[in-house]
């Protein structure tokens, strides 16, 4: 390979140690500021956000990066916002994406409907996690819940999101909204048993201030805090880079909760190998069937929330439909 060649080849495949180096570069913020470039900017694409992790190694997903709007780092995390040439605006923690204004409705309105379409009248819900706001959004469309409640443990997503993404953050407008800042592990600890209908873990990858949401004690304060026939849904990452992960969530969740206990996934472009998973789960109790949904959306209801994106009754149950490989592995924690 001749230097030409070699050169064409690390743009196209950038180095890992390349790409993860911090960029001596400044560059300049919405408000005119100098500021270092991040690290997951990339070193030798210039002006690209590159996303690197050990959760998905020998891989990198990239946008091209118009303009940074916010960069921080609060008490647990590193938060960026950039404004991105083809995915609108872009949240990003700890060198993660999280939201892109682009596509957004299709993780936010799945990991919320899935578990509400599944049983009738929900009521009480709590939400973990999910500082940007759109999973509340997402629940106000349901009006037959009268209190939701959310636990976010980072005030300067709530705050950022708020500020960056008001279509999204709209979710904390809502007056049966009660929002707290702190540990959702100890919240739900905390919690009166069997008070809520439905809870929503919407975190991060499994490390960093989420590790603990992925692990069994907290599934056990998520049942104890379930009424008979109650639903959880958390995000449960890529079948296409994480089926040790989901594997052991489904072990915990099969031994944890006594009624069903279903994998379901859909796509997210800018989510590494483009699809995210939800692991549903109930409690003993009526029985919920999470492949066909009971409880429609009435999306008339509201109108200040914009009309669902992605969201409908036939990729519910198209979302319960798992690759061969999958299946496999899934159902052999059944026995």
């Amino acid at each position: 390979m001749d230097a030409k060649e070699a050169s064409a080849t690390d743009l196209k495949r950038p180095r890992e140690e390349d790409v993860n180096a911090s960029a001596a570069a400044s560059m300049e913020t919405e408000n005119g500021d100098q500021t270092k470039e991040p690290a997951c900017f990339s070193s030798v694409i210039p002006g690209w956000f590159s996303e690197m992790s050990p959760m998905w190694p020998g891989e990198a997903h990239s946008l091209k990066v118009e303009k940074v709007l916010f960069q921080g780092k609060s008490d647990y995390q590193d938060v960026i916002v950039f404004q991105s040439a083809t995915y609108g605006k872009v949240l990003v923690l700890d060198g993660v994406i999280q939201l892109t204004e682009r596509d957004e409705c299709a993780y936010q309105e799945m990991i919320t409907h899935l578990p509400l379409c599944s049983i009738p009248n929900p009521k009480k819900v709590l939400v973990i996690g999910g500082g940007d706001g759109g999973v509340l959004r997402e629940v106000a469309r349901h009006a037959s819940v009268e209190q939701i409640d959310m636990c976010e443990i980072d005030k300067m997503v709530v705050d950022v999101s708020k500020q960056f993404f008001p279509n999204v953050a709209i979710g904390f407008e809502d007056p049966r909204v009660n929002l707290v800042i702190g540990d959702g592990v100890a919240f739900l600890k905390n919690a009166a048993e069997g008070s809520y209908d439905a809870v929503i873990v919407d975190s991060s990858d499994p490390i960093g201030p989420a590790k603990e949401l992925f692990e069994k004690p907290f599934f056990q304060s998520v049942a104890r805090a379930l009424r008979p026939g109650g639903v959880v849904c958390t995000q449960a990452e890529s079948l296409w880079l994480h089926m040790d992960i989901i594997e052991d969530i489904v072990s915990n969740c099969r031994e944890i909760f006594k009624g069903s206990v279903n994998y379901a996934w859909t796509s997210v472009p800018t989510y590494p190998s483009g699809v995210i998973g939800y692991m549903l789960c109930s409690t003993e109790g009526p029985d919920v069937d999470f492949k066909n949904p009971v409880n429609p959306i009435d999306d008339s209801s509201s109108k200040s929330n914009g009309p669902l994106k992605f969201y409908n009754a036939e990729i519910h149950s198209a979302a319960f439909c798992l690759p061969s490989f999958a299946k496999k592995v899934i159902e052999s924690k059944a026995n």
